[in-house]
This record gives structure tokens, C-alpha cells and sequence, in this order.
């Protein structure tokens, strides 16, 4: 007979407290796990009162873990994620195979969306699961086999997909018009600066700042500034004809080749930011993840997108050139 130490608490009640731990939020377990965030609450007073410890610190908006729930976690995440390989493992060979990935909401649209038909036609059985997302996902805790993701050119956490250039775009329109003029970086005293983050009191965008100090225009102060909550509103607003932006390479590369957008300035400068592929371990070993990851890398050696392997540069002071 199973001793009363021995029983388990119900499942439902470790995975939402599994949600709880992972995210330190009832709110947003809640969500996860299609439940309110009350629930979430009742839930968790229950597996502590089953258990007879506490897990939570309960702040003032706030939510920490205990040395006990420190503990339950990392045994929840590990069973979890066994679980999760195991039942990978056993299913029918004659079942599709999903491959889960997680990057940002800019890669997503701009380079990997356009380009994923050509993977599902070369893969039949293979169906993508992309989570779009800025926050940092847990992969092995989350389901996920792999990411894209946007971190320092020199990490050591994955693989290099490739480098990152920044340089001044504009919609064609914005560079023909001859009032007002757009031929010297000067001019964009003149235009409209699209950004997705300013500085502290508004000013010049954070991002444009080092450009324009390459540049020796420390204190130039533009038109105007439009300030977007993600970079695909910053390029959305470019491509309509609403400033200038400064472009992420290869992001923007096929709207570059479509013409859909210019460089009035020439070449851009590498950035210290890179794309990195990182692979879930116990993923690694599965021939659709391994065909995806060779499916991406071949896709930017193709686009000339390989990485250099050398440092991030500074920023090159760029030339106007008329036209």
C-alpha cells in the first residue's frame, strides 16, 4: 500500500505551479494555462497545504520563490521535459513531426517568415511551430526545440547565423523629393527620424546616436521624431514615406533588392549585436530540428549572410552622394 508521504499532489496543481514559478506571475500562469488568475492562486495555497510548505514569498506586487519551491521547480522542469522527449519518442512514425522555435517578432517577419515556404515544400511532414516573442523563452521548460536570437556578437551561447549592420532607409519618395533634400547626412536636420526607442526627455533616438556622432553630427536635431513600440512599425513607417530609419541588415535586405527601400548614405557600419541559432540539448538529436538548423544556416551562407567570424567594428563615418 502507497504510504500517505509517498501520494503525489494532483497534476493539475504542479503544472500550474510550474507556470506560477517559471514566469513568477499568477497573472500571467493564469493565462498560460487558460485559467483566471485567481485560480492560479487557489491552486498554489492548495499544493502548499498539500505539501505542508510554503513556495512562494508573496511581495507587494511582487512574487519570489522559497527554498522549497527553488527546489520543485527544477524537479517539475526536469520530469516535464522527460515527459514531453518521451512521449516525442513514441509516437507513430506515420504522426507529423512538429518543430517548436522561438525568436523575435522583427526576424520573424522580416527575414525568417518570407523565406519558411521554401523549407515546408523541401520538408513534407514537418509542420513549424513560431513563437514571436521579446521575452526570453525557457526552452526545454517551454516546449521549444530551438531559437533565433538577437544577443552580443561575441556570446559564446550558440551558433553565429550572422553579423548585424545598421544603416540610414527611407521609402524612394523621401529621397527623390527635392524639398526637402536628403544628398549629406546633414540633411536630416531636415526629415523625420523613425525609432523604436528615445532617450530619457525625448531628443535625439538612442539608436541614432552613435550613427550621427560617427558622423560629426553629435547635435543635430531632426524634423522630428516618431517613436514605434516595435521595430516592424519602424520599418512599416519607412517603407509609407514617413522618415528616415535606421535599417537592420539582413533584415531589410530584400526590401533593399525590391527597391521598396533606400540607402541614401552608402554602407552602413556592424553593429555588436549578432543572431545566434541556440538548440535545445535534448533536441538536438532529432532529424527535424537538425534540418532546420541546416535549412537556416544554408539560407544565409545563400543570402551572403554567413558570419565573418571577426569583431564587431565601430562605426565608419559614411559619405553623402548626391543624386
Amino acid at each position: 500500500m502507497q504510504k500517505a508521504a509517498d501520494r503525489l499532489p494532483p497534476l493539475d496543481l504542479l503544472l500550474t505551479f510550474e507556470a506560477a514559478a517559471r514566469q513568477l506571475s499568477f497573472t500571467r500562469a493564469g493565462t498560460e494555462r487558460f485559467i483566471t488568475q485567481s485560480a492560479v492562486s487557489r491552486q498554489v495555497r492548495a499544493l502548499e497545504q498539500d505539501l505542508g510548505v510554503e513556495l512562494f514569498v508573496r511581495q507587494h506586487r511582487a512574487l519570489a520563490l522559497t527554498p522549497a519551491g527553488e527546489k520543485l521547480l527544477l524537479s517539475c522542469q526536469s520530469a516535464l521535459a522527460q515527459l514531453r522527449h518521451t512521449v516525442v519518442a513514441l509516437r507513430a512514425p506515420s504522426v507529423r513531426e512538429v518543430l517548436a522555435l522561438s525568436t523575435t517578432p522583427s526576424f520573424a517577419a522580416l527575414w525568417l517568415i518570407p523565406r519558411l515556404r521554401a523549407f515546408t515544400q523541401d520538408h513534407p511532414g514537418i509542420d513549424v511551430r513560431l513563437d514571436a516573442s521579446y521575452e526570453l523563452r525557457s526552452l526545454r521548460a517551454e516546449g521549444l526545440d530551438l531559437a533565433v536570437r538577437y544577443q552580443r556578437a561575441d556570446s559564446r551561447e550558440g551558433v553565429r547565423l550572422f553579423d548585424e549592420t545598421m544603416l540610414p532607409v527611407c521609402a524612394p519618395a523621401v529621397l527623390r523629393a527635392p524639398n526637402p533634400p536628403l544628398a549629406a547626412p546633414a540633411d536630416l536636420a531636415a526629415h523625420t527620424l523613425l525609432q523604436l526607442q528615445t532617450m530619457p526627455g525625448g531628443g535625439v533616438p538612442l539608436e541614432w546616436m552613435s550613427w550621427l556622432q560617427a558622423n560629426e553630427l553629435a547635435d543635430l536635431q531632426p524634423r522630428s521624431v516618431l517613436t514605434f513600440s516595435s521595430y516592424n512599425e519602424v520599418i512599416a513607417a519607412a517603407l509609407a514615406g514617413q522618415g528616415v530609419a535606421l535599417g537592420r541588415r539582413p533584415l531589410i535586405d530584400a526590401l533593399l533588392r525590391q527597391r521598396r527601400l533606400v540607402a541614401p548614405f552608402g554602407e552602413g557600419w556592424q553593429t555588436a549585436k549578432a543572431y545566434f541559432v541556440i538548440t535545445d540539448a535534448a533536441a538536438r538529436s532529432r532529424p527535424a530540428v537538425q534540418a532546420f538548423e541546416r535549412w537556416l544556416h544554408a539560407e544565409a551562407a545563400r543570402m551572403g549572410q554567413g558570419t565573418s567570424g571577426g569583431r564587431s567594428a565601430s562605426p565608419s563615418r559614411t559619405r553623402g552622394r548626391k543624386r
